[in-house]
């Protein structure tokens, strides 16, 4: 006996075509770019090693708390050779309250000391070089080369890039590495470095960690967390 079709009505509705994932990425960098035109990194320095020393200051640490102690810390420190002959009791002192002040000290005197031996007193502009030096890994190489160098070689993966990319959709993964080369194969290189100071601002400001606002998210049309 003939299959009888199902009448129109009952036919499932095709399901529309999923947006190129690209042409998504960009419309929602360029939402993010027009509603924080002055992104940037919050930690304050002149110098690329001004700014290595903030980075690896800042683990575990807010960027404000950080930028309340790098002043009389660069003054007193000015240059790799001068850090890498630092008292480490003196050192431990005047970074106490960035938290894991032991271990901070350690490692930024083993970088100082490095970078004068192995660099001529120069902070590496190359990823390869910055890695090998104690304290740094990949995100504050990626920290420094972006914002001291203006070269995009990756994607800062901080708790708000990892927390809004996941809640956008951009990525699958909570590991900051697999973030990392996600968003990499998202958005051109040009962007990487201001990309992250885009997504770490709409989190401080509108996708909070325990409330996001998405009320007034104006992204909530294009998110699929959006509680709205």
């Amino acid at each position: 006996m003939p299959r009888t079709s199902k009448p129109a009505s009952a036919r499932k509705a095709k399901r529309k075509p999923r947006p190129d994932p690209k042409a998504r990425a960009a419309e929602i960098y360029d939402r993010l770019a027009a509603a924080y035109p002055d992104a940037h990194t919050a930690l304050d320095f002149k110098t690329p090693f001004q700014l290595l020393i903030a980075t690896i200051l800042s683990a575990q640490c807010t960027d404000k708390r950080v930028n309340l102690v790098t002043p009389a810390l660069f003054k007193r420190y000015p240059t790799p050779k001068a850090l890498a002959n630092a008292n480490v009791e003196e050192l431990e002192e005047m970074i106490k309250s960035t938290g894991f002040f032991r271990n901070k000290a350690k490692s930024l005197i083993g970088m100082a000391a490095a970078v004068d031996a192995a660099h001529a007193g120069v902070i590496p502009d190359e990823m390869e070089s910055l890695v090998k030096l104690p304290g740094v890994g990949r995100k504050t190489a990626n920290v420094v080369l972006g914002n001291a160098y203006d070269k995009n070689e990756g994607v800062v993966v901080d708790t708000h890039v990892g927390r809004v990319s996941k809640r956008l959709a951009l990525t699958k993964q909570t590991d900051p590495v697999k973030v990392e080369q996600d968003l990499m194969k998202l958005f051109p290189r040009e962007r990487w470095t201001m990309l992250s100071h885009l997504l770490i601002e709409h989190g401080r400001r509108i996708c909070e960690a325990r409330r996001p606002k998405c009320e007034i998210c104006f992204l909530n049309d294009i998110c699929p967390s959006s509680l709205v």
